[in-house]
């Protein structure tokens, strides 16, 4: 099971969102440990984490593994690239706000994304949201 676990935070690692529900990658890593681990045992045994041998032998087996994993592989990855998609366009979304309520900060080194979770309540509703999607909040 451990090597399931591994192979599972290797997947996610290379998972190539708006409001959009996001997962982070500790949930996306349960996830797919309790809906994966049996089938990633059953026909992955001797995939090589290294070159996405996991994902590429998950894939050549996708008809073999159970409904459950298949389902819960497209929602993490759905869900994770939600996640690094709000991430990226949190600055974008909040510059008002951090121009305006942050001025002074020095910026690019998390003190500003510090300065608006402190002042959430004057914080434009959809930066407020922005944060909560990239899963800051």
């Amino acid at each position: 099971m451990k090597r399931a676990l591994l192979s599972i935070m290797f997947m996610l690692s290379v998972v190539g969102l708006a409001r959009a529900e996001t997962m982070g990658f500790a949930q996306a890593i349960g996830l797919l440990q309790t809906s994966c681990g049996q089938d990633i045992e059953r026909y992955c045994p001797t995939a090589n984490l290294a070159n996405f041998g996991i994902s590429k032998c998950l894939e050549q087996n996708t008809a073999k593994l159970s409904p459950q994993c298949n389902q819960d592989r497209v929602v993490v990855r759905q869900q994770i690239q939600a996640r690094l998609e709000a991430q990226a366009s949190v600055a974008k979304v909040c510059n008002g706000d951090m121009r305006q309520l942050c001025p002074s900060i020095v910026r690019e080194r998390g003190y500003t994304l510090n300065c608006l979770l402190k002042a959430e309540p004057s914080v434009s509703k959809a930066c407020n949201q922005a944060i909560t999607d990239a899963g800051w909040r």
